[in-house]
């Protein structure tokens, strides 16, 4: 079945519009006249039965609408350009591109990409990153990272590391006023993420404190953000490990009861069977799975947070 497709000249004329916010940038940037443009984006228009932009003023300004389109035609206009760079006279280049989970890629991935520059400096790592609450791919890859395999017909998968899950705190605030056991945390300020609901009270179901309530409870849109808002000392959230490792063995977060854990999904490696796997490319497969082998687990408790020492005593 063919492509329907609007006017191809015309989507890149509005995405630069849309992108520039008027025409007249837009005829600036691609050396066209204002009225070249016009003519593109009534021709869009026309293909797509909807205005795509209002006049304010002597300006034209792109809708609400019209600027998610555009969202979407600049991602398929970067596709494309990777592509032809991928494909066309600079394929040789050594560049892997490597989509994984915003926490995953910022906390994990990113703090090790320097060993591997070391081990293979003619290659680029280029890490972009998906949301909890986005669809399951999206953009162009090499290889993603994800907490699940769905769709493994499509994939190679290659197992990294499965997560656990712990309470974690900032040391100045586990410094200030901490915790003997689990069911102090009553008086504890407890943040969670929308895009992982219920983490809490499988943690406190696991420690045996199902009925504990805190103090306050702050709710975050996405996992890094809670996790910021645990660094800065806001309050104690669950922490993932070892995909937290760098942070806990950089003393920026401890993690009071380790003991008590949340067994959590499996990291894996996902590559497309259809694509090139060139010897670079397994280069770096071979290497995130090693680091992946070699990573801490699990965190160990603060010094004196244990059951019977003299500090936990007094709390």
């Amino acid at each position: 079945m063919p492509h329907q497709l609007p006017p191809l000249h015309a989507l890149r004329v509005f995405e630069v519009a849309a992108r520039a916010g008027s025409y007249t940038e837009a005829a600036r940037e691609l050396n066209l006249t204002h009225g070249a443009v016009s003519r593109q984006i009534h021709l869009l228009e026309a293909a797509l039965g909807q205005p795509l932009f209002r006049r304010d003023g002597q300006r034209m300004v792109a809708t609400v609408h019209a600027r998610a389109f555009a969202r979407e035609i600049s991602q398929a206009f970067d596709h494309i350009g990777d592509a032809a760079r991928r494909y066309g006279k600079r394929a040789t280049e050594k560049v892997i591109r490597v989509n994984a989970p915003a926490t995953m890629a910022m906390r994990w991935l990113i703090p090790r990409l320097g060993a591997f520059r070391q081990a293979a400096p003619g290659v680029e790592v280029r890490v972009s990153t998906a949301f909890s609450n986005e669809p399951a791919f999206r953009g162009s890859f090499d290889v993603a990272i994800r907490r699940s395999v769905a769709g493994q017909g499509q994939f190679e998968s290659l197992p990294l590391y499965r997560e656990t899950g712990t309470v974690i705190v900032s040391p100045a605030l586990w410094q200030a006023a901490p915790l003997a056991r689990p069911a102090s945390l009553s008086r504890a300020i407890m943040l969670s993420t929308e895009t992982r609901p219920g983490e809490w009270e499988a943690w406190l179901q696991r420690a045996g404190c199902p009925d504990l309530r805190p103090v306050q409870e702050l709710r975050f849109d996405h996992y890094f953000v809670t996790l910021q808002a645990v660094i800065d000392g806001m309050g104690y959230g669950i922490g993932p490990f070892p995909t937290l490792s760098s942070e806990w063995q950089l003393g920026r977060i401890v993690a009071p009861f380790p003991d008590v854990r949340l067994d959590g999904e499996t990291y894996h490696a996902l590559v497309p069977l259809d694509a090139d796997k060139p010897r670079h490319l397994r280069l770096f497969l071979d290497w995130l799975v090693a680091e992946a082998a070699g990573g801490v687990s699990a965190p160990a408790a603060p010094a004196g947070s244990r059951p019977g020492s003299a500090r936990s005593r007094r709390r």
